[in-house]
């Protein structure tokens, strides 16, 4: 039998590395800025064009290269950062591989121009799917220039894989902020198609924070800062209350390089326990400075994935430091202006012995003899007692409401039942009586059973089906006395001018201003208009999950939103007109069973499943 193993050629090889390593042109942004933040560069040019398609341009003002460095950087496996083994857990810089430059120009056509401060001309190397077309010399700047022209020119396939250029944009600057964010000391420019998106000078990380999310934020962080043997901790974690449901805005940094580690990002989400709603997560943007020789990062192609030595300590330590930040800051102004001095918090003498606590206790306590104002269960209740219950009443004494909401909580609630989308009339009377329970759901009677509807969903549902209606259906809105500013980042203000149309569709009225910022005048009832800067962030955060999504219709996701900041509220008490009305309505629905986001927003118990229950 004949030989079947072969030895790739080096094109082949190096186009298998670049899948590794490039799988679309935000990849190449990436390898190319952290480039140049090597190459000890102070300013740092982002040019593309098409979302990368057609050009990808990082122009840097660093160290440059020599003319046989222009040429070899190109080789497999070519670094300036690794001699020997020890090398690679010693590593502080962004990239040690040598694969970038190889792959980038495997599948695309690499145009490099550099020049050393010490030199009086560059060099300009012209390089075509890793053959080396041209090397002359330029007169051009210090530091060095690369053109990644028509990205998986030669790989179709692989460029028939790339999304539109909504999308791929929007990878590209998560690329960006990432670097960005990480090194403050640098000024970035970030142009597309022409147009300037970003124009970020150094400074500190707040400012930095600011500069790509807007002015807004400044007032959104705790510091954090904690420094031991182990780890150094230093950044901004958001407050509880600017919490959200999309995790857009989390960055953790190890050595100033980002990393995914979902521990240490449950570590920070702990600290927020009881402060947040459920389903909802803080922001953050944190930097651990940590031995080199203590972690591993060189377990995946992207260098995004790092093992630690000390992961379980680095756990307990991250959490601590957020949860002193939180506490600290959140309780300092109290602390700062209202001091008591019921607590003395000075370290005690030389020689002071502290007192054994004592506990006092009544011997004569007998657990089985209730105390004489008790009540004891009588099987019912009385309807008055609803709204006259005394402080200090037992368990048995607890408002219908109450028991009925730990009732319906309980996990072995038999199946339920499911509603068709088409309701006779005759299933809801008008003469029927409403029960709100734990001002949560709607309970009644009905022909087939027992009604439980959840108010808050049923709200969402009835709302997002007048927003979809919107052209045949008016939304009632209100003008505001004071228009309000909203202010976004460029790429953000971008996405938010193309939602203008859809938002004033829905009974919003903005104006753009410039400056990224917007003048809202008029608003849907039933929006807050002291967080309209909040419910415009997260709409926003909806609509990027949409568009990443292929076949998500772009009008649903904005009425989903919408309807979720516009509901009626769990917690909120109603009357039994308003109850009424929001079944009927309910019930008017095209899909009254489902809310928006696909849960359920009402049961029918009927005779049979009460009986089991019973």
């Amino acid at each position: 039998m004949s030989d079947i193993i072969n030895i790739l050629p080096d094109s082949v090889a190096n186009q298998i590395a670049a899948g590794e390593v490039v799988d679309r042109p935000a990849s190449a942004v990436k390898e190319l800025l952290e480039n140049a933040i090597d190459a000890g560069a102070s300013q740092i040019q982002l040019i593309v064009k098409d979302a990368g398609r057609t050009l990808i341009q990082v122009i840097d003002n660093g160290c440059g290269m020599s003319d046989s460095d222009a040429r070899l950087c190109f080789e497999r496996h070519a670094t300036s950062k690794i001699k020997q083994s020890d090398d690679l857990f010693n590593i502080l810089t962004m990239g040690f591989r040598g694969e970038a430059l190889a792959s980038i120009a495997a599948i695309a056509q690499v145009e490099l121009k550099t020049r050393q401060p010490d030199k009086e001309l560059g060099t300009h190397v012209i390089n075509e799917g890793c053959q080396i077309k041209g090397q002359t010399p330029e007169a051009c700047p210090v530091g060095t220039s690369i053109a990644i022209k028509n990205l998986f020119f030669n790989v179709p396939a692989r460029r028939n894989f790339l999304k539109k250029d909504s999308i791929e944009l929007s990878h590209i600057e998560e690329v960006f902020r990432r670097v960005t964010l990480a090194n403050c000391q640098c000024d970035f420019s970030f142009y597309s198609n022409g147009k300037m998106l970003y124009d970020l000078r150094a400074g500190n990380l707040l400012q930095r924070i600011c500069q790509l999310y807007g002015s807004n934020y400044n007032e959104r962080f705790f510091p954090v800062k904690e420094d031991n043997e182990l780890v150094a901790v230093n950044g901004y974690i958001g407050k509880p209350e600017y919490a959200k449901k999309s995790r857009g805005e989390q960055y953790l940094f190890v050595n100033n390089r980002f990393i995914k580690h979902p521990a240490l990002s449950t570590a920070i989400e702990k600290a927020y326990t009881d402060l947040i709603p459920d389903r909802y997560v803080p922001s953050y943007f944190l930097n651990l400075s940590i031995d080199p020789s203590r972690i591993d990062i060189n377990i995946h192609p992207t260098k995004t994935e790092v093992k630690f030595i000390d992961e379980h300590a680095l756990f307990a330590l991250l959490r601590a430091a957020a949860k002193k930040a939180l506490g600290q800051y959140t309780l300092s102004t109290a602390i700062e202006f209202n001091p008591s001095e019921e607590f003395d918090f000075s370290p005690p003498p030389e020689g002071y012995i502290p007192q054994q606590p004592r506990i006092s206790y009544n011997p004569d306590y007998n657990p089985f003899n209730p105390p004489p104002s008790t009540k004891p269960f009588s099987g019912g209740y009385n309807a008055s007692s609803h709204h006259d219950t005394p402080k200090g009443s037992t368990p048995h004494d607890e408002p219908p409401s109450r028991r009925w909401e730990n009732f319906f909580d309980q996990e072995d609630t038999p199946n339920q039942y499911e509603l068709p989308q088409q309701q006779p009339s005759s299933t809801i009377s008008t003469d029927n009586h409403y029960l709100q329970v734990g001002l949560r759901w709607i309970v009644s009677t009905m022909n087939a059973g027992l009604l439980i509807v959840d108010q808050q969903r049923a709200s969402e549902r009835i709302i997002y089906e007048q927003l979809m209606n919107s052209p045949s259906v008016p939304i009632n809105a209100q003008h505001l006395l004071f228009p309000i500013n909203c202010t976004f980042s460029p790429a953000d203000a971008d996405l938010f001018a193309e939602m203008l149309p859809d938002l004033r569709q829905c009974g919003f009225e903005i104006d753009a201003l410039g400056h990224n910022t917007f003048v809202v005048s008029a608003i849907p009832t039933g929006i807050n208009d002291q967080q309209l800067q909040l419910i415009f962030d997260q709409m926003l955060a909806d609509r990027k999950s949409a568009m990443l999504q292929k076949f998500t219709d772009r009008d649903q996701s904005l009425c989903r939103s919408l309807s979720r900041q516009m509901a009626l509220r769990a917690g909120q008490p109603l009357n039994e007109e308003e109850m009424n009305k929001i079944v009927a309505d309910l019930f008017c629905c095209q899909v009254p069973n489902l809310s928006p986001f696909g849960q359920k927003t009402l049961v029918v118990l009927n005779s049979d499943q009460l009986n089991k229950l019973l």
